[in-house]
């Protein structure tokens, strides 16, 4: 069933700010969720959906519809970690075929480099109570640990190499350099990248995503109140969510959720890998990166390493312009949590309002595509197949 006609992102909206040690989070949510309702030419009024997830303050979706006085018929407080965003995209569309809404409003918002913390070299699960812990726990693993361990199991598997996983951060920075707010607006070369410090063997501080505060958000709505608004439209033509399991510790470690939630976003918007014209792809390591654009369809199984190093990612050159504001290696990944700015961007991207020097040029078919938590284990992914009408 395709949801062309049932669901328009009406309103998309990015905080500026990338350290913002004078706000607090839910200040955060309310300044993107204003910005979002500005764009799409609504108000707080008509907001009668609310999406959030376990970055809403103390993880708690009620208190930020006190906060934001919204007066509901509908809410959803999923927590999939940084692709919950991505995923609700799908729930609101969901939401409103079901008649359970008509404007659905996704917030997200997160103050991590005001709270000084490091790149993923801290154990953040001390005292939790999630299934491994028990047996982990004692070893205090960290993201850039399981990441490590990852990007040399890719290589071993794929045939990447280190400085093809260069070439996803330094397509990065050549479109970060137009982004005015991106954290990272300096081009990055190769050397640089190959050159920075050992994080987690064999990657680099350079393999790592930016920490920055800020947030975004989102409105979604029924086709009648997206037509009568002033923006163009974007439909939200297909989407899909997994959770990737374990599979008793037997699971391929190397394969990522986007095998099955792009698989099910391509068959709903019937539509295939080689139609996209625009990829915003969850980016907070190099390998990541690579591994998604495999498990999506969007080049060969082990291609992805040389797809990146011909420069095909690369806007205004590649075959699959990617992540054109600096993604989360560059610009902004706020609360640690990416999906929603891939969202973001692909709506710039159809609505032609992308940075000129990397606006695709009549850009009409694009996806957002993510994990949440940790690859390498059971983690959620979401995919969402986005059409400009």
């Amino acid at each position: 069933m395709s949801t062309q006609s049932q669901a328009f992102i009406a309103g998309a909206f990015e905080h500026p700010t990338r350290f913002a040690p004078d706000k607090s989070v839910a200040q955060l949510h309310a300044e993107c969720a204003r910005g979002a309702l500005a764009d799409a030419g609504l108000s707080i009024r008509d907001v009668d959906g609310y999406f959030c997830a376990g970055d809403a303050p103390d993880g708690n979706g009620p208190a930020m519809v006190d906060y934001l006085n919204l007066r509901l018929k509908h809410m959803d407080a999923t927590e999939e970690g940084g692709c919950s965003y991505i995923s609700h995209v799908g729930k609101a569309a969901q939401a409103i075929a079901a008649g359970k809404c008509s404007v659905a409003l996704i917030t997200l918002a997160g103050k991590p480099r005001s709270n000084k913390q490091a790149t993923g070299t801290a154990y953040r699960w001390t005292g939790s109570e999630r299934p491994h812990t028990v047996w982990e726990g004692l070893y205090a693993p960290t993201i850039t640990a399981f990441y490590g361990m990852l990007t040399r199991r890719f290589m071993h598997e794929r045939g990447a190499t280190l400085e093809q996983m260069a070439w996803v951060k330094h397509s990065a920075s050549l479109h970060a350099q137009h982004n005015p707010h991106a954290l990272l607006q300096k081009v990055i070369s190769i050397d640089e990248i190959m050159a920075s410090p050992m994080v987690a063997e064999p990657m680099r501080r350079m393999d790592c995503c930016v920490i920055t505060d800020g947030g975004g958000a989102l409105v979604v709505t029924k086709p009648e109140i997206a037509k009568s608004l002033k923006r163009p439209l974007v439909g939200v033509k297909g989407y899909g969510d997994t959770i990737q399991i374990q599979g008793g510790n037997w699971n391929p470690f190397v394969e990522s959720g986007a095998k099955y939630s792009g698989r099910d976003a391509f068959a709903m918007a019937g539509v295939t890998p080689a139609d996209i014209q625009y990829a915003s792809i969850y980016d907070n390591f190099t390998v990541n990166v690579l591994m998604q654009l495999e498990d999506l369809g969007l080049c060969g199984y082990g291609q992805a390493g040389q797809f990146a190093a011909e420069g095909n990612l690369i806007a205004g050159q590649g075959r699959l312009p990617w992540n054109t504001d600096g993604g989360g290696l560059c610009s902004n990944h706020p609360q640690n949590r990416g999906g929603i700015t891939k969202v973001i961007e692909a709506v710039r991207q159809l609505r032609g309002e992308a940075n000129a020097p990397v606006q695709v040029k009549d850009c009409e078919l694009a996806i957002a595509s993510g994990p949440g938590l940790v690859m390498g284990f059971g983690h959620a992914h979401a995919t969402v197949i986005l059409e400009r009408l």
